[in-house]
């Protein structure tokens, strides 16, 4: 981990394109309270095959228009080079110098990857088009992707999109921070020189945590599971609890030495704000 101390830190938020207007106008709240802490970038997710591009482009703009430095999700499954190339030269034009490379996952009902199948791929033909122009983040899994054969298998991917010309990693939120401190111990031993930061989900609804975490394959340990199988419906218990859990963590992975933290906001402000006065973190 004393490698990760030499990269310094770097703070962050994710933001999803919202679908309605009153998703539009809490995601304009929750932003303005959230600049307040001086994130070095704020990313936007993106949905394969058009599902969310536009709201994508649209929340890039508005976090723009807010003085934020954007890192728009970029996912190949299911693109051309036409769409890569179209959506490069209209973040350059909107002034976006950072982009979160990512496979993505295939659509319902579209049969085919389309020309890219893997993240390494994408990241090798940003450079190859635009060369250094684009800061490229890209993602990391510590209890490894849940389509992948084996966490060597996984390992050896991350490799491949390191070596095509990744900048830096983010990683999916994981609880348990032996994972993360393994997987970059990994990194380092197969020479991987780049900052990795956890990414990190606050906890403040059970059964929206349970659901996304089965999709994504992140583990909620066990304790953690029966604690808030316990609380039922007392969301503010809930809440509490996530709070120090999350806080806990992040302690510990800061202190081991993690290059910052990315936080999955789920377009709100408050868990976010609690943790960083609760770390002690700065505001701009």
């Amino acid at each position: 981990m004393e490698s990760q101390r030499a990269f310094g830190r770097s703070f962050s938020f994710e933001f999803f394109p919202p679908k309605t207007p009153d998703g539009v106008t809490n995601l304009a709240r929750a932003r303005a309270r959230l600049a307040a802490l001086g994130p070095d970038f704020v990313s936007v997710t993106f949905g394969a095959g058009g599902s969310t591009r536009e709201g994508t482009l649209e929340t890039v703009r508005a976090c723009r228009a807010d003085g934020l430095v954007v890192a728009p999700h970029l996912s190949c499954i299911g693109s051309t080079r036409e769409n890569i190339d179209e959506l490069l030269t209209t973040y350059h034009a909107e002034g976006v110098t950072r982009i979160v490379a990512l496979r993505g996952d295939l659509p319902s009902g579209m049969g085919r990857a389309g020309e890219f199948r893997y993240a390494n791929e994408l990241v090798a033909y940003i450079r190859e088009t635009t060369g250094d122009r684009f800061t490229l983040e890209v993602a990391a899994y510590p209890e490894f992707h849940p389509q992948a054969p084996s966490a060597q298998a996984d390992l050896e991917n991350f490799k491949r999109k390191v070596e095509a010309g990744a900048n830096g990693a983010i990683t999916q939120y994981f609880y348990n921070p032996d994972a993360y401190l393994r997987f970059v111990e990994s990194c380092e031993r197969l020479g991987l020189a780049l900052p990795i930061v956890p990414g990190v989900m606050p906890i403040t609804n059970h059964s929206q945590l349970a659901r996304f975490s089965d999709m994504c394959g992140a583990e909620i340990p066990r304790w953690i599971r029966k604690r808030l199988e316990g609380f039922g419906d007392d969301r503010d218990a809930i809440c509490a609890f996530g709070h120090d859990v999350t806080v806990e963590l992040c302690q510990r992975l800061l202190e081991a030495g993690a290059p910052g933290l990315h936080v999955y906001t789920m377009n709100r402000a408050e868990p976010t704000l609690a943790l960083w006065d609760a770390l002690g973190l700065s505001r701009a």
